[in-house]
């Protein structure tokens, strides 16, 4: 502890101070071991870090494309589907006689139903034929 000194000859103060030399450089060199070590972990950690930064980049780029070509596809379902709904829809075609068949069909459903103004307005009616 340092208290004991005065009764040291100067070979005793040299040899401990030799001593102290060596122990400090086991210490400095054992300190210099544990953070090359640590150091070493830390770029291990790194790299693998990196690695993985990597792959999930790649992964996203992927899912990306995934969502992209999946939205052009329905881009170009809707596309296909807007252009084949002019197929799809039921056209007018003549009859041999000359009339289309939706004029037939309105014409026999105008023949069901009388929709003349007489059966809701009587006195209207009358006041006609007056």
């Amino acid at each position: 502890m340092g208290e004991d000194l005065d009764s040291m000859s100067l070979k005793d103060l040299q040899n401990l101070e030799q001593q102290l030399d060596s122990a400090l450089k086991l210490i400095r060199s054992r300190k210099n071991q544990l953070m090359h070590e640590s150091i070493s972990e830390l770029q291990k950690k790194e790299r693998a870090i990196l690695e993985e930064n990597n792959m999930l980049t790649k992964k996203i780029k992927e899912k990306d494309k995934i969502v992209e070509q999946q939205g052009e596809w329905h881009q170009q379902t809707n596309q296909v589907s807007t252009s084949t709904s002019f197929l799809l829809q039921p056209h007018q075609c003549l009859n041999m006689g000359g009339n289309y068949q939706d004029e037939a069909a309105e014409a026999r459903r105008n023949n069901e139903l009388d929709l003349n103004l007489d059966s809701l307005y009587p006195l209207f009616n009358m006041n006609k034929h007056l």
